[in-house]
This record gives C-alpha cells, sequence and structure tokens, in this order.
C-alpha cells in the first residue's frame, strides 16, 4: 500500500458500510453529492467520507457522465478518478478488497477508470446507479473483470 494523508480518526468497516448503505435510494444526479436528495458514483464516496472525516480531501475536477469514454492512453488523457484515489487512500496492490474499501471500475479497456462504489460484503457493493438511484448490486463476474483498483479509506480497521 501507499503513503496516504494521515488521519487522527480511526474508522470501523461497518461504520464504512452502515455509511455507504445509509445513501440506499438517494436518486442519481450527476457530480452531486447531497445525501437523501441526489448524488452520482462519485458523490456517494464523497458524501460517505464526509461522514466519516468531516470534509473532503479534496474538490473534484468538472468530469463527464459517460461511463463508456474511450479516449484516454491514445490521446495523453490522465486517469483522474483513479489518480484522486491514490493521493487519499492506501490501493491494494493485487485489487483483492475487504468489505469497507472503495472499489473503482474500468468500464471500457481503452479509457479511463469512470465508476467506483463501496464494497459492502464479499460479494456486494454500493454505487449509484446512472438513471436510477444509489443501490446495493451483486459484485459479479462482469464488475469484478472491469477492476482497476481497490482502496483503503484513512484509518480504517
Amino acid at each position: 500500500m501507499s503513503a496516504v494523508p494521515t488521519f487522527s480518526a480511526t474508522v470501523s468497516r461497518i461504520q464504512i458500510i452502515d455509511a455507504a448503505r445509509g445513501w440506499l435510494g438517494t436518486p442519481y444526479v450527476h457530480q452531486a453529492s447531497a445525501h437523501g436528495a441526489g448524488c452520482d458514483c462519485l458523490g456517494l464516496v464523497r458524501g460517505v467520507w464526509c461522514e466519516l472525516y468531516g470534509g473532503e480531501p479534496e474538490a473534484p475536477p468538472a468530469y463527464t457522465p459517460d461511463w463508456n469514454e474511450r479516449r484516454w492512453k491514445s490521446d495523453g488523457g490522465a486517469d483522474t478518478l483513479l489518480d484522486a484515489a491514490r493521493r487519499n487512500m492506501a490501493e491494494r496492490a493485487d485489487k483483492s478488497f475487504e468489505p469497507g474499501d472503495v472499489l473503482i471500475f474500468r468500464i471500457c479497456a481503452d479509457g479511463p477508470a469512470k465508476h467506483c462504489g463501496i464494497a459492502v460484503a464479499p460479494d456486494r457493493f454500493v454505487h449509484a446507479y446512472a438513471g436510477r438511484a444509489v443501490i446495493e448490486s451483486w459484485l459479479s463476474r462482469w464488475w469484478r473483470e472491469r477492476l482497476a483498483g481497490a482502496f483503503v479509506f484513512p484509518g480504517a480497521e
């Protein structure tokens, strides 16, 4: 795992899971992070972070809602979501994860990582689904094949 900002607070994985599940049913709203009112996948992770630590580690840049975005390395594009996760959380080297970890997905092999959620069980995760709401989903083979990285919230025990 890489170096990440130090937080004096420790959080339990149960706290993380309960916080994530507390967002279930929040409507999908692109670039929002308002508990019960609207969020997207990053807004869910940002909202849980705020509940755990009292504020965000950094302001997110503007981003498109397109999971199927294909521009990336071919045009020199950055992997913005993964890069931000690496700045603020410890990355698991082998993409293994535990409940309470942040999961980041690359939907298109030739595109940037564009989706994230929080593992709540070995085979389930909570994420904001475009056009719907925050839901709990089965972490199927389809999702596992697109896993670009798994990250540990600071102070998670």
